[in-house]
């Protein structure tokens, strides 16, 4: 072995970052194939590479035996004691069997196999910076795009961004900026595989850690979020410090941190709700940015009925269902919207022994006109 060669592994070292042993091991499997295929040799063999002098050597290894039944892989205990009369039944025995031009032969074969042993090596250092990398948000670069997927360059790997996981607001151009959210990371044929969206719900989390100090802190804690990508997203937060307040500390002093945080999602609207341990006042809170006058609660099939006023019945809902939709994922209770009229007709507004109930976007008093049957 040459010392250009050797000179060649620490480059690789430096260049690659892969261990120098990692390269040997892959250089000595590369010359046992191209010893067996070049001299048709089947017995086991094993390189040594002596680093120090750069020499290489090739043994023959033939396991000691009481009867030879193939002289190529075993060797008779008489003939092992010929060589060295230490040998015992079970042992291995060694014999150099270098061919003379066997430095040729072998560097032509096996080029090939530690071009693609080093190409492995450097795909698993990639998998293995990715693969902890998951559920985290990356910069990265529109490189292409077909009929199915978009391909963002994230410098070592190009990620695919699924038709599914792309914001339906958004059209992409070859060397557009975007932030994206690592969904999986998977070891394949053809090196690591790195999924990102646009519209998992975890990329608006880590946009807040990212905006809100306080979050990434750990002052104001992001308890769930609902999200249809491009259009509208809510999101509960709470602080257990009560002298902060959790919604504030995400919109930001004139709305400048949650604006930011629209602008990189194209304008898609967020609703920031104070989250609640009583379903009553979280389920009011994320119907924002409608008016709540009640809510009845039912633990056996974890459902609510809540009651606005008729003219906030539209709001409530939402277009096309949307608020009502995003608040029941944001909170996990079902949710049945009744306006006033309509639960009084029905008799369950307002209920015996009522408790009025107020979301944070509640401000005139003035709307609450009934009392308690006992008053």
């Amino acid at each position: 072995m040459s010392s250009e060669l050797l000179d060649a592994l620490e480059v690789l070292e430096k260049q690659k970052g892969i261990s120098r042993d990692v390269l040997i091991e892959a250089i000595e499997a590369a010359l046992v194939t191209a010893y067996k295929r070049n001299f048709n040799q089947a017995q086991n063999v094993r390189v040594d590479l002596n680093l120090d002098t750069g020499t290489m050597l090739v043994y023959s290894r033939k396991d000691v035996v009481e009867e030879v039944e193939d002289d190529r892989l075993q060797i008779s205990l008489e003939d092992a004691h010929a060589l060295n009369p230490v040998y015992e039944i079970g042992d291995i025995v060694e014999e150099e069997v270098t061919p003379r031009n066997f430095g040729r032969i072998a560097a032509q074969t096996a080029k090939q196999v530690v071009t693609q042993r080093v190409r492995e090596a450097e795909r698993g250092l990639i998998f293995e910076e990715y693969v902890d990398r998951a559920d985290d948000i990356v910069n990265g670069i529109v490189e292409r795009m077909d009929a199915r997927n978009l391909y963002v360059g994230l410098g070592k790997v190009e990620a695919v961004l699924p038709q599914t996981e792309q914001m339906p607001n958004e059209s992409y151009q070859p060397h557009d900026r975007i932030k994206v959210y690592i969904t999986k990371v998977e070891r394949t044929t053809r090196g690591p595989q790195v999924f990102v969206s646009r519209t998992h719900p975890g990329l608006l989390r880590r946009l807040f850690e990212n905006e809100v100090p306080e979050i990434y802190d750990g002052i104001v804690e992001i308890k769930s979020i609902a999200r249809e990508a491009g259009d509208r997203s809510k999101i509960s937060v709470h602080a257990n410090d009560e002298e902060v307040d959790p919604v504030g500390s995400c919109v930001g002093s004139r709305g400048g941190r949650v604006q930011t945080i629209v602008n990189e999602l194209g304008g898609e609207k967020i609703d920031i709700v104070e989250w609640s341990e009583d379903p009553v006042v979280f389920v009011a809170n994320a119907l924002s940015p409608s008016k709540v006058l009640d809510v009845q609660v039912s633990e056996d099939d974890k459902s609510t009925t809540v009651v606005v006023p008729d003219y906030q019945l539209s709001l409530a809902i939402g277009k096309r269902g949307q608020n009502a939709r995003l608040a029941a994922k944001l909170t996990g209770w079902k949710i049945d919207i009744k306006s006033e009229t309509d639960a009084r007709e029905l008799g369950i507004y307002p209920p015996e022994g009522a408790v009025i109930v107020k979301s944070d976007a509640e401000t005139d008093t003035d709307d609450f006109d009934f009392y308690d049957e006992e008053e």
